[in-house]
C-alpha cells in the first residue's frame, strides 16, 4: 500500500519533484481543488483562464453523464451526490466570475467575458433577443421543474422505503444466514450493500436541492447581469443604450447558457441514477432487454407508423422508415429461437462440466425438501419464518448439547405432494411428513381424539393423534385445552427430534477438531497435553458420540477430557471411557434428570436381575457381549414397559438406576424400545442429590 503519511515540515527542504508528489495524491489535489473553487468566489479571474474554466465544466458534466449511463446499478456510483455538490459549488464560482467580467469589461464588447460566453450567446440568441430569453428559461424550467424535481422526488420516495425495508432485508440476511444458504463473509458483503444503499439514496435526496438552488441562482444572476450591466455601460461607461442592451444581453444570455448547460446535463445524469433502482445492466442494455425484444410490442408499433403515415398532410417518408425498420426488428425477433445447451466432451470447453459433477459430490449434512405448495413457510411474513424458527433452534441445540449443529439447507423438490416435506440428514431420508398451511395443528396433551372438525392425522415427531383445524376454531381449541400449534412449528418440533437422533453421526471429526480448537487458552493445554499422546482424535469423537447418543450434553468438554485422561491409561476401551466420563458428569445428570421438587426419580434393578445380567456378560477382559436367553430378555423388556408406564401415569419421568459394570449392556437393550429413557449407574450419583424411588423391575 502506497504511504500517504505527510512529509515532516522540518530538516532538508522538500525538491520540486517531491512536491509535484505530494500534489498529486488524491487527497491534496481534492482539497486543493476544493480550495480553487472558493478562490473563484473572491478573486478575479482573466477572460482567457476563465474559457478554460468553462471548458472544463462542459466536458466535465459530459463524462459525469457517460459515466451514470455506463453504470450497472446505482450503488456502483456512490460518490455521485459528492461529484454533483463538487460541479454546483464550481459552476457558481464561474458564475461569479463571470459576473464580475461582465460588469466590469462589458463596455469593451461581448468578448469581453471570454469567447465561449459570447459564442453561446450568439448561438442561442440568432440576432433576437426575445429568442435568446426564452430558450435560456426554458432551459431553467425543464432543469428545474420537470428533471431536477422527478429525480429528487425518486431519491426522496427510494430513501424512506430503503429506510422502512432494513429491518426486513436484515433478518431476511440473517435468515439465509442460519438456513447454509449464505456464508458469513457473504451476510457482511450484502449488510454493507444495505447500509450503502440506504446511505446513498439519502445523499442524492439531499444533493438534488443543491441542483435546484443553482437553477435558481441562474435566473437571479441573469437578471442581476442584464440590469447591472446597462446601469454601468449607460452610465459610468458613456454607452449608448441599444449598445449597451445589445452587449449586455448577449453576454448574460451566454453566461447563463454555459453555466445552465451542464447543470442540465448532470441532472440527467442524476434522474438516470436514480431511475436504475431495480435494473441490471447498463442503461443501453436495459433498453434493449425491455423495449426491444418483444416482436408483438415492435409489432404494434410499425403498424402505428404505417398508419399514421397514409393520413393526409402528414409526412410519408419519416413514419414509413419507423414502419418498416419496427417491422423488420419484429420479424427479425420472432424467428429468434433460444439456444440449445451445448454439451462437449474433451479440451478445455469440457471443464465446467467436470466441475458441475464435483459440485454433485458434496453431501448436506442436513437438508430439507419442500414441496411446491409450502414455499410460503419460507417467507411467511405473518408469521414466523421457517428459516427464523431454524435459527432459534440451532442456538438452542448448542447450548443444550454443547456444539452448533451444521447448516440446514432448505430447497424445493415437485416429485414430494403439494404440502409434503422430508427431512435428510447426509442425503439420507430421517423423516417426512404433510403440514396444512393456514391451518392450525390441534392436540389433546391427554392423548385422545381431537373433537374438532377437521383432517384426522398423526403427528409426524411423536405420532401421537392430532387434526388440522381452521384458524376460526383456535379460541374454541383453546378452550378446551388442546394444544395448538402451527404448520412452521410442526416441522421444526420434527427437525428438532430427528437432529437429536442424529447428533452423533453430525458430530463429525472436522466438529470436533473445531470444539477443542475453540477452547479457551488455559483449558487448550489439557487438550494438548491428552491428543494424540494419550488418546486419538477418533477416540475422543467416538466418546462425544456416545455421550451424544444418549442426549448428554457435551458443553462441559474439559470435564470431559479429564475424565478421558484419567482412564485411557488404564483402559482402551471406548465404553470403559464413556462410564468414567459419565461418573466425572455425575452432578450434571442429575441436574437434567431432576424432577419437578428437585429430588431425582429412579427406577431400580431386583437383586434378581443385576445378578442375572451379570452372569449373562461372557467374553475376556473388556471385550464381554451380554448374552441373556430370549425369553428372559422378553420378560426384562415387559417390565420396564410395564413399570415406565406406571410411573408416567402418576407424573413422573424417571431413569433406570443399575449397578456400574452392567449399565452400558441393560442402555443398549433400552434404547431399542425406549430410547429416551436414560439409564444410569450408582457411580453417576451426585452426593448432593435427593432420590425418590418410584419403581422396581
Amino acid at each position: 500500500m502506497a504511504d500517504t503519511s505527510v512529509p515532516s515540515l522540518g530538516g532538508k527542504a522538500p525538491t520540486p519533484r517531491e512536491m509535484w508528489g505530494w500534489v498529486a495524491r488524491g487527497e491534496v489535489a481534492l482539497a486543493v481543488g476544493v480550495v480553487g473553487i472558493v478562490v473563484l468566489l473572491i478573486l478575479p479571474v482573466p477572460a482567457f483562464l476563465l474559457d478554460l474554466f468553462l471548458a472544463i465544466s462542459i466536458t466535465s458534466s459530459v463524462l459525469i453523464l457517460m459515466t451514470a449511463l455506463m453504470m450497472k446499478r446505482p450503488l456502483d456510483f456512490t460518490a455521485f451526490p459528492t461529484v454533483l455538490l463538487v460541479a454546483t459549488l464550481y459552476r457558481l464560482g464561474l458564475n461569479i466570475a463571470s459576473t464580475r467580467l461582465i460588469l466590469g469589461h462589458g463596455h469593451e464588447g461581448a468578448h469581453g467575458a471570454g469567447h465561449i460566453i459570447e459564442a453561446f450567446g450568439n448561438l442561442m440568441m440568432g440576432g433576437n433577443f426575445v429568442i435568446g430569453v426564452i430558450v435560456f428559461a426554458i432551459l431553467v424550467v425543464v432543469n428545474f421543474v420537470v428533471i431536477t424535481k422527478g429525480s429528487g422526488r425518486i431519491a426522496e420516495v427510494a430513501a424512506r422505503f430503503t429506510l422502512d425495508s432494513m429491518p426486513g432485508k436484515q433478518m431476511a440476511i440473517d435468515a439465509d444466514l442460519s438456513s447454509g444458504l449464505i456464508d458469513q463473509e457473504t451476510a457482511k458483503i450484502r449488510r454493507k450493500e444495505l447500509e450503502q444503499e440506504s446511505t446513498f439514496f439519502g445523499a442524492m435526496d439531499g444533493a438534488s436541492k443543491f441542483v435546484r438552488g443553482d437553477a435558481v441562482a441562474g435566473l437571479v444572476i441573469l437578471a442581476i447581469n442584464i440590469i447591472g450591466g446597462i446601469l454601468i455601460g449607460v452610465v459610468q461607461h458613456k454607452v449608448p443604450i441599444g449598445q449597451a442592451f445589445s452587449t449586455y444581453t448577449i453576454m448574460s444570455i451566454g453566461d447563463g447558457l454555459v453555466s445552465q448547460i451542464p447543470a442540465l446535463v448532470i441532472s440527467i445524469a442524476a434522474g438516470f441514477l436514480v431511475s436504475k433502482s431495480g435494473v441490471e445492466g447498463s442503461a443501453d442494455k436495459a433498453f434493449v432487454t425491455q423495449l426491444a425484444m418483444n416482436p408483438i410490442s415492435l409489432g404494434m408499433v410499425a403498424a402505428s407508423a404505417g398508419v399514421i403515415a397514409f393520413i393526409p398532410g402528414m409526412p410519408l417518408i419519416p413514419f414509413a422508415a419507423i414502419a418498416v425498420g419496427s417491422g423488420a426488428l419484429a420479424w427479425k425477433r420472432s424467428q429468434a429461437k433460444p439456444e440449445a445447451p451445448k454439451i462437449e466432451i474433451g479440451g478445455e470447453a469440457a471443464e465446467p462440466e467436470e466441475e458441475s459433477i464435483a459440485q454433485t459430490l458434496a453431501i448436506d449434512e442436513i437438508k430439507i425438501e419442500l414441496g411446491y405448495g409450502l414455499l410460503g413457510l419460507i417467507n411467511d411474513l405473518e408469521g414466523r419464518r421457517l428459516t427464523d424458527q431454524i435459527k432459534a433452534l440451532r442456538r438452542t441445540l448448542a447450548a443444550d448439547f454443547g456444539f452448533i449443529m451444521p447448516s440446514v439447507r432448505i430447497l424445493d423438490n415437485m416429485r414430494l405432494p403439494s404440502q409434503g416435506y422430508c427431512i435428510r440428514i447426509k442425503e439420507m431420508e430421517a423423516g417426512s411428513g404433510e403440514v396444512r398451511l393456514g391451518q392450525l395443528m390441534a392436540m389433546d396433551p391427554r392423548g385422545g381424539q381431537v373433537e374438532l372438525p377437521g383432517e384426522h392425522m398423526r403427528e409426524p415427531a411423536f405420532g401421537l393423534p392430532a387434526t388440522w383445524i381452521d384458524d376460526s376454531l383456535r379460541e374454541e381449541a383453546t378452550f378446551r385445552g388442546y394444544t395448538i400449534v402451527d404448520p412452521a412449528t410442526v416441522l421444526t418440533t420434527h427437525l428438532t427430534e430427528i437432529l437429536k437422533e442424529s447428533m452423533p453421526d453430525l458430530l463429525s471429526y472436522a466438529e470436533v477438531q473445531k470444539l477443542l480448537k475453540e477452547l479457551p487458552p488455559e483449558q487448550k493445554k489439557l487438550a494438548d497435553d491428552l491428543i494424540p499422546n494419550v488418546v486419538t482424535m477418533t477416540t475422543v469423537q467416538r466418546v462425544l458420540q456416545s455421550l451424544l447418543r444418549e442426549r448428554i450434553s457435551i458443553r462441559d468438554l474439559p470435564a470431559i477430557l479429564e475424565g478421558i485422561g484419567e482412564a485411557a491409561p488404564h483402559t482402551q476401551s471406548v465404553t470403559m471411557l464413556v462410564e468414567q466420563v459419565r461418573t466425572r458428569l455425575a452432578r450434571q445428570l442429575c441436574f437434567a434428570y431432576r424432577g419437578d421438587d428437585g429430588s431425582l426419580p429412579i427406577i431400580t434393578l431386583t437383586p434378581d436381575w443385576e445378578y442375572a445380567f451379570s452372569e449373562a456378560l461372557v467374553g475376556p477382559g473388556e471385550e464381554k457381549q451380554l448374552a441373556l436367553a430370549p425369553s428372559r430378555l422378553q420378560e426384562f423388556i415387559i417390565g420396564v414397559r410395564d413399570t415406565f408406564e406406571r410411573a408416567a401415569l402418576s407424573g413422573e419421568t424417571p431413569v433406570l438406576l443399575t449397578s456400574p459394570a452392567i449399565r452400558p449392556y441393560v442402555r443398549s437393550i433400552i434404547e431399542r424400545f425406549r430410547g429416551q429413557t436414560p439409564v444410569m449407574s450408582q457411580n453417576e450419583i451426585h452426593p448432593r442429590a435427593r432420590l425418590k424411588t418410584v419403581g422396581t423391575i
